[in-house]
């Protein structure tokens, strides 16, 4: 099996490479940026028709939902068009396309769980293009799982976990909102459940679509925060604050 990742030092990307590497009989082509840019179109068909992969896993995103506002053409560039570029060439080469992306597609005002088939309404840029990637990745590529995710964590790349670490030896207390809730999830957990999807796949179950996969129990930024704090006293992380 040969495996093409895409965003290969970003969170995910890192534990999907980790992972691969473990498994007999798989071959991978893990890049970033310097070795495929995915918003260059020729590129991206060069690359993935050389290298004739049987998965295309895109974990490539512009993540940053606060800088996506002001960098509105860079979030096309890379989170729509990227994404469809992709479908595209794994269309086109007869290989599988699995995308990630984010629960803010949605509003984020309902009470309760989203579902894979509750509508849709993105209120920012980040949401908007990821949206629009899911849309593209749909229409290009049949063959497709697109794995909505969030609140993202993990010991490579920067997330809310450091960040709380970070601040928490600063300062002696901090401000963190209780009114928003999500599922925490691990990015080796996704690594892994999108490494579990190509087995299935491979087995030949073919169920295409969307699919959401976040962690459990669904907390608060506030109760997140606490948890972090817990655990990092416990192993004395924060003892020279």
């Amino acid at each position: 099996m040969k495996v093409l990742i895409t965003g290969c030092h970003g969170q995910v990307g890192h534990c999907l490479v980790q992972q691969l590497q473990n498994k007999s009989n798989v071959n991978v082509l893990a890049l970033d940026v310097v070795g495929l840019d995915i918003t260059n179109k020729e590129q991206v068909i060069s690359v993935v028709a050389d290298y004739k992969p049987d998965f295309i896993i895109n974990a490539a995103a512009h993540t940053a939902v606060d800088k996506a506002e002001s960098e509105e053409a860079l979030s096309i560039a890379i989170n729509t068009d990227g994404a469809a570029y992709l479908a595209q060439a794994a269309h086109s080469v007869g290989a599988v396309m699995l995308h990630i992306s984010t629960d803010y597609v949605f509003e984020g005002n309902k009470d309760g769980l989203y579902s894979e088939i509750d509508t849709t309404n993105p209120q920012g840029v980040y949401g908007r293009t990821k949206l629009a990637g899911e849309l593209a990745v749909e229409e290009a590529c049949p063959r497709h799982i697109i794995l909505r995710t969030a609140w993202v964590f993990g010991e490579h790349g920067n997330n809310f976990v450091k960040t709380m670490l970070r601040l928490g030896k600063e300062r002696d207390a901090l401000s963190i909102v209780g009114d928003q809730f999500g599922g925490p999830t691990f990015a080796g957990d996704i690594a892994s459940a999108l490494i579990k999807i190509t087995d299935q796949i491979q087995s030949g179950s073919e169920a295409w679509g969307v699919y959401h996969f976040s962690g459990s129990p669904h907390v608060s930024w506030f109760e997140f925060a606490e948890a972090i704090f817990e655990q990092a006293n416990k192993q004395s992380i924060l003892k020279n604050k």
